[in-house]
């Protein structure tokens, strides 16, 4: 009896602890960063995603203000980055932000497109563990001459 018990201890702690690693928290956080070239401080059709673009992806702990993790992404050819973040952060605020862009001439971080909050924990009903990030912006220097037309397009 003792015997039977031993063995079902050991198979119960088994499958507790394959379990635990088939559920350790494992993310991948995913967005764009773009040009705004109409300054217009939202993407626009006259937008361009910028390759090699630099984010930074911090998480820090709500009360302690503790950073948790720290984690950089590039984009690619499509403007689009992947940061993968291990453990559940279901206790931290987590952000994107914009560290630096390549092109010459849009490489100041658009005003309300700097950061993006993203949600990094199993505990929130999101089954998947890719987790989307608002786009990203720098404004252009010089806004292209079909601006007026674009912004008359989108304000009306």
């Amino acid at each position: 009896m003792a015997k039977s018990r031993s063995l079902a201890l050991i198979a119960a702690l088994c499958w507790v602890s394959t379990f635990s690693i088939a559920y350790a928290s494992h993310f991948i956080v995913e967005g764009k960063v773009y040009c705004d070239t109409c300054c217009a401080g939202f993407e626009t059709y006259a937008t361009y995603y910028i390759p090699e673009a630099k984010v930074n992806l911090e998480c820090k702990n709500r009360s302690t203000h503790l950073v948790t993790f720290n984690g950089e992404g590039v984009t690619d050819a499509t403007g689009t980055y992947q940061v993968e973040v291990t453990g559940d952060h279901e206790e931290d605020v987590c952000e994107v932000s914009l560290v630096s862009s390549p092109v010459k001439g849009c490489k100041e971080a658009a005003k309300g497109r700097k950061k993006a909050p993203v949600l990094l924990t199993k505990n929130n009903g999101i089954v998947s563990d890719i987790r989307y990030a608002n786009p990203l912006g720098f404004y252009k220097n010089d806004p292209l001459h079909i601006c007026p037309k674009v912004l008359e397009h989108y304000l009306g």
